[in-house]
């Protein structure tokens, strides 16, 4: 399964194919959007895409701070990006593909064939060269119908089953795994049993993934054979996607828990691991 594109790749098809969707992810944790970031300059034919409103759902503080959309919204929104039925979409952002990996996520699981990541996001893309666009984009309304089929995700008791009979992996920073500090939720530490595997060590020091050979290596040292369960969370589902795509070129088959710490640490009765082993 092809995961990642070049900038090299995809300027070529842009100028060879009309199948080609681009979709500007930019996100950051607590803000601000990244629509004016997007109209600063954005890979040209690119549509903005806002993850706190068009890849979430709204809900309470026990949901999660990105519950999952429900699929009429997610659809509603590939149409505004200009979604067709068998269109290549290749997402972006300026995080190492850190924000970028949840819509990725979102539309494969949504039955869209073919989604890629921009490998080095943004920053290949101008180390390239490449041209750039700024202002807004006129984007034709799509199309496309998106599939019906439950993704592999984990709810609070299937990620605390997971972290006792397989391997859960908890994507954030160290530091917020141990407990050390806890920056936007309401307690600090991470689900017992579960393995610290921060995502940053996901990428090279440019910002393109490892190879996948690399990856494999990682996850085994982690305790992860090709047999194994594995499942992925992270502070609320965003970077989380971006271990399943880690895992994903690895070889591995995860599952994503969407309401991750943000969710649990808001759930009175689950208990909180501190410290640096799994506990």
């Amino acid at each position: 399964m092809r995961i990642l594109i070049t900038a090299d790749e995809l300027a070529g098809e842009l100028h060879t194919r009309s199948d080609i969707r681009v979709l500007d992810v930019r996100w950051k944790l607590g803000g601000p959007p990244g629509r004016a970031e997007y109209r600063a300059g954005h890979i040209p034919g690119a549509a903005y895409v806002d993850l706190d409103t068009e890849l979430a759902g709204a809900g309470v503080a026990a949901d999660g701070r990105h519950p999952l959309p429900t699929r009429p919204a997610l659809q509603a929104a590939a149409r505004r990006w200009g979604l067709r039925g068998g269109d290549t979409v290749v997402v972006y952002d300026d995080l190492g593909s850190m924000s970028a990996a949840r819509a990725w996520w979102l539309l494969r699981h949504a039955g869209v064939r073919d989604v890629l990541l921009l490998d080095g996001a943004l920053a290949a893309w101008r180390a390239a060269g490449l041209p750039v666009s700024v202002g807004e984009e006129t984007i034709a309304p799509g199309t496309i119908t998106l599939a019906h089929d439950v993704p592999p995700v984990l709810d609070a008791d299937a990620a605390a089953r997971l972290a006792r009979t397989g391997v859960l992996l908890d994507a954030r920073a160290a530091e917020r795994y141990r407990g050390d500090t806890e920056p936007v939720d309401p307690r600090a530490g991470h689900i017992p049993g579960a393995i610290s595997a921060p995502t940053v060590d996901n990428l090279t020091i440019d910002g393109h993934f490892r190879p996948a050979a690399e990856l494999r290596a990682r996850f085994e040292a982690l305790g992860l054979t090709m047999e194994s369960a594995v499942g992925v969370y992270c502070g609320s589902g965003v970077t989380a996607a971006h271990e399943a795509a880690a895992l994903t070129i690895a070889g591995f088959e995860p599952a994503l828990y969407p309401g991750s710490w943000s969710q649990w640490s808001n759930l009175p009765g689950r208990p909180v691991a501190t410290g640096g082993s799994a506990g």
